[in-house]
């Protein structure tokens, strides 16, 4: 069992996390926007995932680069573009809230599944929950920003907005700081390897 104050201790040294994702999914999808300009096909899906995943990754790494190897980034950049793929192919590219819901529960599938690997490779317990708090997190941001965004909808963005991201980063967040509650950063690791 958990106290409070385990995960509560962890959340207050992970803070950064839901900011970078409050930063990170908006400029990725952003700057994906901009290159592929709408999810409609296999090909853009895929750029789109590609390019978005490689922000996000690299976003999130930085906030938890002391628990989690820069295997991270390539991870979640490898899990956003095929979950992006397949979620959106899955719904035929549809954009009503359903079909945005179901591609982001398949996109947090690829996505947490691959992260959900590097937090195994790192030896932390339970890193399967991470995997299966990915899909919902997900699928609940877009049904959060398809409220906020319903007039921008059609132009087909890779990832939820700000709002999504904002619900899905302190849930997730959470989620994290009982993963973490076990493991000590690497820089702590490290320095009980070399006293022992």
């Amino acid at each position: 069992m958990v106290s409070q104050g385990e995960w509560t201790k962890v959340a207050r040294q992970i803070w950064l996390w839901p900011v970078s994702i409050l930063i990170g999914l908006p400029i990725g999808g952003y700057v994906a926007d901009l290159v592929v300009d709408g999810v409609d096909s296999v090909g853009a899906a895929m750029a789109a995932g590609l390019i978005t995943g490689a922000i996000i990754g690299a976003a999130e790494w930085f906030a938890l680069r002391r628990r989690v190897s820069w295997l991270w980034t390539l991870a979640t950049t490898v899990g956003m573009a095929a979950g992006l793929t397949a979620g959106a192919a899955l719904v035929d590219y549809g954009i009503d809230r359903g079909d945005l819901a179901i591609m982001g529960a398949v996109t947090g599938l690829g996505v947490g599944v691959m992260q959900a690997l590097v937090l195994a490779r790192n030896q932390v317990p339970g890193a399967v929950w991470w995997a299966i708090a990915n899909p919902p997190g997900w699928a609940l941001g877009w049904f959060v920003s398809s409220y906020v965004i319903a007039r921008n909808i059609g132009e087909r963005f890779p990832i939820f907005g700000a709002s999504g991201a904002l619900v899905f980063g302190l849930l997730t967040w959470m989620v994290l700081a009982v993963l973490f509650r076990d493991t000590a950063p690497e820089s702590e690791r490290d320095l009980a390897q070399t006293t022992s």
